[in-house]
């Protein structure tokens, strides 16, 4: 009881006098992290100062009479769990959490190693579990969870109420068993119910291979995500493309959800020249601290990065590095947003705080929070990129209308099927285009939708998404670097 005590003190000192922790830090190198929504261990622990002075007093004494006049007997430990949780919510800070030492403990996992779940960064916005971003090739994104998924329940049951971590808990779980995620997506009038098969989320975080385009060798290197080993792996491998005589070079951090800022700023000290800041952090007071990189030059090659939506925090430093401090052009989609700085304190007992305390700026000094980074080159995917999973409840016939029927069209026609129209009415082209895709996939030609012909139609869709001759935004990042001059 004492210990929690202290830990309540200390929340205390934290939410009161955050100003003077951020100096007792001094923010080295160690001790910074962007903090993904979702993971307790992708920031470094310090331990804070307690300071007791009378400013508690009133909280002291609202403790001691519910402890000891109200009608029922009540836990003292939950009064002071629900004390420190009551402070951080008022923050109505969605990257600011307390976990109690039970909720931390299932949180020790860090990004250098791996856990078993679904794949998916999520936040706490608007009091929804929102999705940051699928991690590439995990079960959520082959399930079709994008970012921006609001989920609401887990198997059935739910998430209302809940905070962050409790919510994250129920939908981690073992290899091989399959959650149901109700899903409400923005466009989509009901929600969907994805089943996602969970697996282990392996730790490599840098991926790179070399393609031929116009004659010309163009290295690439997907980053998804910023673990303790990133910024080693990166430079590693970019070694290994540069021995191969790459003649440029593209950066892929489409859903990348971000992670340690040690990472980012050992890899853009690889990349970008010496002179302007790659990153500014500011703490409450309007002090920055600038980072700058001592590469001397340029490299020999073209760069072009590359974001989506689901491009977040450290994504985001290293795509506004790129844009304004290496002058090298972004390739895709607006990325998510997220321009804040977070640190998780021991409190001594087993909880924790994770608490944001400064906010990062762009070398030339955007705050690009909620906003996110425009691209230099807007490309959208095809339209089937961004279908949603059919549910099936009953099949989809001739004079319906729906967003179910809407998904379908945008699949048929993705696969060639042209069924006419995508605004959601099952028509008779549309049935003739169910018909054809029946007939060529060795179904029973029907011309409705039903479970047998949507779960065909979904592994299609996927099939073609995972050809990377479909990725127009690659392909066309490919092109710039393969074409842009020195």
């Amino acid at each position: 009881m004492k210990r929690k005590v202290v830990a309540l003190l200390m929340v205390l000192s934290l939410v009161i006098g955050a100003g003077g922790m951020y100096g007792y830090m001094k923010w080295s190198n160690k001790d910074q992290s962007l903090g993904n929504a979702g993971s307790v261990s992708e920031m470094k622990s310090t331990k804070a100062p307690v300071n007791q002075n009378q400013e508690f007093a009133k909280l002291q004494k609202t403790y001691e009479l519910i402890s000891s006049r109200y009608y029922q007997k009540v836990d003292s430990e939950k009064l002071l769990e629900g004390a420190i949780d009551g402070m951080v919510r008022t923050l109505k800070d969605p990257y600011s959490v307390y976990m109690d030492e039970d909720t931390a403990s299932q949180f020790t996992q860090s990004l250098d190693s791996s856990f078993e779940g679904i794949g998916t960064e999520v936040s706490m916005q608007d009091g929804k579990v929102t999705v940051i971003a699928p991690f590439k090739d995990s079960p959520a994104e082959r399930s079709g969870v994008k970012p921006n998924d609001q989920i609401v329940s887990v198997d059935g049951k739910s998430l209302e109420g809940l905070d962050l971590y409790q919510a994250v808990l129920k939908i981690r779980g073992k290899k091989g068993s399959t959650v149901t995620l109700g899903i409400k997506r923005k466009g989509v009038n009901d929600t969907l119910n994805i089943d996602v098969k969970r697996d282990t989320i392996p730790i490599e975080t840098v991926y790179s291979n070399v393609r031929n385009v116009n004659s010309k060798k163009i290295g690439v290197l997907n980053i998804t995500s910023f673990s303790e080993d990133t910024g080693t792996d990166f430079k590693n491998k970019l070694g290994e493309l540069e021995s191969k005589g790459i003649q440029g070079l593209v950066i892929d951090v489409r859903g990348n959800p971000g992670g340690y800022l040690n990472a980012v700023d050992s890899m853009l000290k690889e990349i970008i020249p010496a002179g302007k800041p790659f990153v500014q952090i500011q703490d409450r007071k309007g002090n920055k601290e600038r980072y700058v990189s001592q590469l001397k030059e340029k490299k020999a090659y073209p760069i072009v990065g590359l974001v989506d939506g689901g491009s977040a925090s450290a994504s985001e430093i290293m795509a506004g590095a790129l844009k304004e401090a290496g002058g090298y052009p972004l390739v895709g989609e607006k990325t998510f947003g997220k321009g804040t700085v977070q640190q998780t304190i021991d409190l001594g007992d087993g909880s924790n705080v994770k608490l944001t305390l400064a906010k990062w700026l762009t070398p030339d000094g955007n705050w690009i929070h909620k906003k996110g980074i425009k691209p230099n080159y807007a490309v959208k995917q095809p339209a089937y990129f961004y279908t949603s999973p059919l549910t099936i409840e009953k099949p989809l016939v001739f004079d319906m209308n729906s967003e179910q029927v809407k998904n379908a069209q945008k699949m048929l026609q993705g696969l060639g099927f042209d069924p006419g129209r995508t605004d959601g009415y099952f028509d008779e082209k549309t049935e003739t285009a169910v018909t054809a895709f029946q007939k060529a996939n060795k179904l029973s030609p029907s011309g409705k939708v039903d479970q047998k012909t949507a779960g065909k139609l979904e592994s299609k869709i996927i099939t073609e998404i995972r050809n990377k001759k479909n990725d127009v935004q690659l392909q066309t990042a490919l092109e710039m670097a393969a074409e842009k001059k020195k």
